[in-house]
């Protein structure tokens, strides 16, 4: 089956199945190279990143234990999507995952590397990696509602869910001396940036953090400011 044409299909499943709403996608670049950062709660999260309404060139990393699931292999085979082998560091992956950004193409990574129980998990440096080695900006993505999607469907109910585009950053190119601490700070700043857009009780690890409270501020600031008080 051609890429397209699976597109299609799903789209269309997506909107019968489902009641399913993109918001912020005016910050996804039309163009170019870029990160899709998401948080990560069912297998339902990159086939609704698959048909976002702006990019229809997205390929993601999925988890090479998944090569056993017939279904998932099948479809990531068609999205032409990237394995990675979780268990090391897979840096034929890292490859194939510049080569793609390379190739001007949309790159869907979850930072957390695993499925979450409802709340943000501790992300891992690889996007940074990525991002910084391939040059590009990373568009930090919050969904919710996929979680329990499946068998809502399953049940002839339609899950809602919603997924959330945040501006688009870049991170500078990290220093050597310094290079840890920078992965660690970019990593955070990420991880914060997604949840910022999620409920308070999807936050988990990054609750508490300082900078996740400096972004709710300048939210509310923001509100304020275009209500005009």
């Amino acid at each position: 089956m051609k890429r397209d044409t699976l597109q299609k299909i799903l789209r269309f499943l997506i909107r019968v199945l489902t009641d399913t709403r993109f918001e912020g996608v005016e910050h996804i670049p039309t163009q170019g190279g870029v990160i899709l950062a998401t948080n990560h709660l069912s297998r339902l999260d990159i086939p609704v990143l698959f048909v976002n309404p702006v990019r229809n060139d997205l390929t993601g990393l999925v988890a090479d234990k998944y090569k056993r699931h017939s279904i998932i292999a099948w479809f990531t085979r068609q999205a032409q999507g990237i394995w990675l082998d979780r268990t090391k560091a897979d840096f034929s992956a890292f490859r194939d995952a510049i080569a793609a950004l390379g190739e001007q193409r949309v790159l869907g990574i979850a930072p957390e590397g695993t499925r979450s129980p409802g709340q943000l998990l501790e992300g891992k440096p690889g996007t940074i990696l990525i991002a910084t080695r391939a040059n590009v900006p990373i568009v930090p993505v919050a969904i919710t509602g996929t979680k329990g999607g499946m068998q809502k469907i399953l049940t002839f109910r339609r899950p809602h869910i919603r997924v959330r585009f945040g501006p688009a950053f870049q991170v500078p190119a990290l220093s050597r001396e310094n290079r840890e601490a920078e992965l660690k700070y970019w990593t955070d700043e990420l991880m914060c940036r997604i949840a910022v857009m999620l409920p308070e009780s999807y936050r988990g690890v990054y609750a508490n953090h300082p900078r996740l409270a400096e972004l709710i501020a300048a939210e509310q600031s923001s509100v304020l400011s275009s209500s005009g008080l």
